[in-house]
């Protein structure tokens, strides 16, 4: 926890030299550039076998889904899992200094395994040892629309990451791919496509709207876990969307507001099903629709736009 409040106190003094960064392409996919410029590391990075990534497009229940696994690897016990902020339980594997969180590779170079760990990297993008080592990867999609809405209200918070613009432009930016990590398409097509041969569970964020319990039943059972059924309430419980958003520990409260400025958007703003009806105009609907059809043609993953 110190080593957290000091990291803090070193982003307010620098101030007004964080920037929004620009995004560089590595092997076609847009990362921000502080990330591009540290990628030979991080896809050198050799996970132990009994690692665990969590992986997913930006916004689409990663941070709920790493206090799930949590609490799973801690049999429900809620103080455990307040022994640090999420970042600091589950390192984000590709970021580096200076963005908000600290560097990924730095935090599992000093932790034992097994860890917890996250990414946003598309599956091209993942160091090949996780598959060699054949670890867990839980993987969690989320339907196109309501992950760019939400996506949209994160970049518009996140003054780390370019400039969001209008919903209007942000929209062509998020079909021809041009955001933070990449096309959203190519991000759930390509974990689908490897899901049977990689061992990979792929998760869906409407299902776990719709029924917690069942999901948490089956990331325990994948990751060949003994939870009673009690601790599995227990758990579904501590991570309903209003407990998960007022708990300092994995709300991003942690970060400061010249950073992630909350007065714009919180980080976790509605986490709904169905949210984008809000936000997209008919003629918006029936071009991005019209999209939709066109690059998702060839695959058929069950997304569930309302419930």
């Amino acid at each position: 926890m110190e080593k957290t409040l000091t990291y803090s106190q070193a982003i307010e003094e620098a101030g007004q030299s964080l920037i929004r960064f620009p995004l560089k392409n590595v092997r076609g996919v847009p990362l921000m550039e502080p990330i591009a410029q540290n990628f030979e590391p991080i896809w050198a990075f050799c996970p132990d076998p009994t690692d665990i990534l969590i992986a997913t497009y930006p916004k689409a229940g990663t941070t709920w889904t790493q206090e799930i696994v949590d609490l799973l690897l801690h049999n429900g016990d809620t103080e455990a899992c307040k022994r640090g902020p999420i970042v600091m339980r589950s390192p984000f594997l590709e970021i580096v200094n200076p963005p908000p969180i600290p560097s990924g590779l730095d935090l599992l170079h000093k932790m034992s395994p097994p860890r917890m760990i996250k990414t946003h990297l598309p599956f091209p993008l993942v160091p090949e040892g996780f598959w060699e080592n054949k670890c867990k990867v839980i993987y969690v999609a989320r339907n196109a629309k309501d992950n760019m809405v939400s996506y949209y209200h994160f970049d518009r918070m996140n003054l780390t990451q370019p400039e969001p613009g209008t919903w209007e432009s942000y929209i062509q930016k998020f079909m021809k791919g041009e955001l933070a990590w990449g096309s959203w398409y190519d991000h759930v097509k390509g974990y689908w496509e490897e899901r049977e041969k990689r061992n990979i569970l792929y998760l869906f964020y409407e299902d776990m709207k719709e029924n917690l319990q069942r999901e948490v039943e089956r990331i325990k059972q994948y990751l060949d876990l003994s939870v009673t059924d009690d601790v599995i309430a227990r758990i579904v419980a501590h991570t309903s969307f209003e407990v998960m958003k007022e708990n300092p520990m994995a709300n991003y409260s942690f970060i400061p507001k010249n950073v992630f400025d909350d007065s714009i958007s919180a980080f976790m703003r509605k986490g709904e099903v169905g949210d984008w009806v809000n936000h997209f105009s008919e003629s918006q609907l029936e071009i991005f629709n019209e999209d939709y059809q066109q690059q998702m043609k060839m695959v058929k993953i069950p997304f569930r736009e309302n419930l």
